[in-house]
């Protein structure tokens, strides 16, 4: 049986095809599942999506017309799917319900770090030998608040890192994780831990209760001085209303992986075409805002094991077993 896997990226394609040697044949395509690809799954009983894929009302209608009946998607997001078309379809979905928290708290940190200290306005001044200071003064973050939303395995692994850094740590959750109440962690209020946190970090799902849970009423509720991050989902913040509080000139420094808007962008080399989100188009022009392309999980042991699970998946699929990543079950 081939596989089509749609949305691979080149580093992504021998971990991909070395996951599925000697159970089935993969096929790659660096494409993403949309309305106009989706018939070149034609005859493939098994797809597997990227999180940029958009797998709408008449996307899935067009695969289960194919042939699809499994849809493995290589993330733990899943909002990308309409998982209601997919049941009444009688389809499969399955994802990787975990993988390593520490390729995304990791870049969390970096993003919080490269901000605060103007990395990337120092390296540019410096490949044009302009190696003054002016502008770059950044602040310790030892002895100072960071406000961690979301303490799951990935809000976790941040934790540690802040604690390391000697950080005061404020928590807001549905539920409290013990590990994190035993680095010190008071767990609050949204609106205190807004208030008085100095580095603010993302890493909650993006579902219709969080949608824009950073919204015009949050940030101003931070600090003017505070760092923000998100490298979680892109819908958690209201772009529109960041750009706002920023032209105002707030914050020391914004640093997201992810964007709400970003399919049809993200992974994509858009630098000959006019990017026509002018929100998105704002929001790199500010010098204290960095913007990388949802590249927080991109490291080889979190890659490793999302496509070894999605390979699981697979093989779970076939053998008539139903696993805990399964999102709608066979019907």
């Amino acid at each position: 049986m081939e596989i089509l896997a749609f949305g691979v990226q080149a580093d992504e394609k021998p971990l991909i095809e070395k996951a599925f040697a000697g159970h089935h044949e993969v096929r790659c395509l660096d494409v993403f599942l949309t309305e106009d690809t989706a018939p070149i799954a034609t005859g493939h009983e098994i797809v597997s999506t990227s999180v940029n894929c958009a797998l709408g009302n008449r996307v899935l209608q067009t695969l289960a017309a194919g042939g699809t009946q499994l849809v493995a998607q290589r993330s733990t997001g899943f909002n990308n799917i309409d998982l209601d078309v997919a049941e009444r379809l009688g389809m499969t979905v399955a994802r990787v319900s975990s993988y390593s928290p520490y390729s995304v708290a990791e870049f969390a940190w970096t993003l919080g770090m490269a901000v605060n200290r103007r990395i990337v306005r120092a390296a540019n001044r410096t490949r044009d030998f302009d190696f003054r200071l002016e502008g770059l003064m950044g602040r310790d973050l030892h002895g100072r608040t960071a406000g961690v939303v979301g303490t799951g395995k990935i809000g976790e692994a941040f934790t540690r890192i802040a604690h390391g850094f000697g950080m005061r740590l404020l928590g807001w959750d549905v539920a409290e994780n013990p590990a994190c109440a035993a680095l010190g962690m008071e767990y609050v209020s949204k609106e205190r831990l807004l208030a008085e946190s100095d580095l603010i970090t993302l890493h909650v799902p993006l579902m219709p209760e969080t949608k824009h849970l950073i919204d015009a009423e949050a940030l101003r509720l931070m600090k003017d001085d505070a760092i923000l991050v998100n490298s979680s989902r892109g819908g958690l913040i209201d772009s529109r209303a960041l750009v706002a509080e920023l032209r105002e000139g707030r914050f020391t420094g914004v640093g997201l992986d992810v964007y709400e808007a970003e399919a049809g962008l993200f992974f994509l080399d858009k630098s000959l075409e006019t990017v026509e989100d002018d929100t998105l188009a704002r929001l790199v022009t500010f010098p204290n805002v960095l913007v990388t392309s949802h590249q927080a999980y991109y490291t080889r042991d979190a890659v490793g094991q999302i496509v070894d699970a999605t390979a699981a998946n697979v093989l779970d699929y076939t053998e008539g077993r139903r696993s805990a990543n399964v999102l709608v079950p066979r019907s």
